[in-house]
């Protein structure tokens, strides 16, 4: 039976504590500005790029860090989350082998102060993709959200499948967790999940978790 447990702590913190064996998948949406107003705009770029680098550090040569990420606007401006990202990978030695957009509201819809899609990126240091281990670039729905910030569970499912299908994985961790969607829907298909999460509330939700029977 797969396994699950959930830290209940700050996750750069964390992390800086993790080496993670070969075998382990990090999977996980970094939190927005909005989430930790304290370091300021600018300082959560820095941050966010920062992370991705650390995450991507940890695991294997042969192993995936995915991310999942809506791009922000602020001043006006929009911030391209998966640039951000991709920054941190590329000082961390890790080269992109997907980039995914997931529609978030139906292709042709005029959305205000939010995009319609979200980023969906996979990187490795060392791992190569075949023709056949491809899938679709454009995945057409988020699918249904456990909470306010969570990963949609059609997402959540394309990730498990990858996994499954063309990587070594056996265990999934999730250093921003939330309530957990990303834990159950790894659990489902049989692999073992860590999760972080500083809220005890929402911690102990993601260690119980249990998605509702869906088609795959």
């Amino acid at each position: 039976m797969s396994r699950r447990e959930v830290h209940t702590t700050e996750a750069v913190a964390w992390l800086r504590q993790q080496r993670f064996e070969p075998g382990t998948a990090v999977v996980t949406s970094m939190p927005d500005s909005s989430e930790i107003p304290s370091l300021g705009f600018d300082g959560w770029r820095t941050w966010f790029s920062a992370t991705s680098e650390l995450i991507c550090r940890n695991v294997s040569d042969e192993d995936v860090a995915i991310f999942y990420q809506t791009d922000v606007k602020h001043d006006g401006r929009w911030v391209d989350k998966g640039f951000l990202v991709s920054l941190g990978a590329e000082r961390a030695g890790s080269h992109c082998l997907w980039h995914k957009v997931i529609c978030r509201a139906p292709a042709g819809m005029t959305t205000f102060g939010r995009p319609a899609y979200a980023h969906l990126l996979c990187f490795s240091r060392t791992k190569r993709l075949e023709k056949a281990e491809s899938f679709a670039d454009v995945l057409p729905q988020l699918g249904e959200m456990t909470w306010a910030r969570a990963m949609g569970l059609e997402a959540c499912d394309a990730i498990a499948k990858f996994l499954v299908k063309f990587t070594k994985t056996r265990t999934v961790v999730d250093p921003f967790c939330g309530v957990g969607t990303m834990l159950a829907v790894a659990n489902e298909v049989g692999l073992d999940a860590v999760g972080v999460e500083l809220s005890a509330k929402r911690a102990e939700k993601a260690r119980t978790l249990m998605l509702k029977p869906r088609l795959r």
